[in-house]
Parts: structure tokens; sequence; C-alpha cells
């Protein structure tokens, strides 16, 4: 599966959702079990990648502030959102987190406490291949590589999230304004 047809299976997912991530994960499983099962695994392998390139140090603090912490399943199932979010989305707070602060929905979670988290979206080629199959997806035979977390900081240090979020920082690390 190539990158193009990864991300225009969720666009086409996402339409009817309604901007509710979890309303994206049936209608992904649905299309993608339509598919030949091999087009399950690319989907699998490429969502990998996805995810893996996801894993940055950054993005994690964002999802950090945005959701109030975020633990190792919790920062997956956070990517796991941003995937319901789209290509244009996922790809800017990827190379820029801060960009997560344009969002209205994320700015709005700033007053609201909301939570950002879709781990259905994680599971969309396991269930699809087992609908379509009846059979587990196969184990995948070209594993990426694991990410590089050395320039971890401290999440709750709110100077450190100023300078690197500065945005973000600012909606959820201050009190709001009357």
């Amino acid at each position: 599966m190539r990158t193009d047809d990864f991300w225009q299976l969720i666009d086409r997912a996402r339409e009817g959702a309604g901007g509710e991530p979890e309303a994206v994960a049936a209608p992904a499983v649905a299309l993608l079990a339509e598919r030949d099962p091999e087009e399950n695994v690319g989907y699998a392998h490429h969502q990998r990648r996805v995810l893996a390139a996801s894993y940055r140090v950054d993005l994690w603090g964002a999802a950090y502030l945005i959701n109030g912490g975020a633990s190792d399943d919790g920062f997956e199932y956070f990517r796991g959102w941003l995937m319901t979010q789209g290509r244009a989305v996922f790809a800017r707070a990827v190379a820029d987190p801060d960009s997560l602060a344009e969002l209205p929905r994320v700015r709005s979670a700033a007053l609201s406490g909301e939570e950002f988290e879709c781990d259905d979206m994680l599971a969309v080629p396991w269930e699809a291949y087992r609908k379509a199959t009846a059979a587990d997806l196969p184990t995948d035979r070209d594993p990426v590589a694991p990410p590089d977390l050395n320039d971890f900081w401290d999440f709750d240090d709110e100077e450190e999230a100023h300078r690197r979020l500065p945005r973000l920082a600012a909606l959820f690390t201050e009190p709001p304004a009357e």
C-alpha cells in the first residue's frame, strides 16, 4: 500500500464521522476489509511506519500537555487520535507539535479538559484482516527501527514546556483569561 492510499482510506473513513475519532475506526475497518488481504498487510506495515515516525519526544510532550499526562499507552492512543485527524494535521504535528494549538478542538480542550485518544484506530488492520479472512493478520517481516528518545525532557517542567511548545504551554499551563 502506498502512502497516498493509506491516507485516502482514512479520509474516506472520516467522511460522515462528524469529527469524532471513534467514528473513524469502524468505517476504516469496513473499507480495508473490502480490499485484498495483502492490502491489509500493507496498511499495517504503513501504520507501523507512521507511528514510528511520530514517536517523537516533543510530540509526546504535546500529548502530555493536552491530555494532562500521557503514559506509553496514552501516547500511542494519542497518535491513534492524531491519525483520525488526517494526513495534513498528522504531518504538521509531527514536524511541529506546537501546531496542535491551532486546532479549535484542542483550544477548547484547554477549558473543557477533553482528552484525545483513539486506540480503536490502532487496531484497524487487524480487525479488517480478521473480518475479511477469519484469520489473524500475519506478523510483519519488515520491522520498523525503534525511535531515538535521547532528547527526553521533564514534561511537568512548565518553563521547559514554554520553551519547547510555547503555544500549547500557554493554553494548558496558564490560567484561562477572564
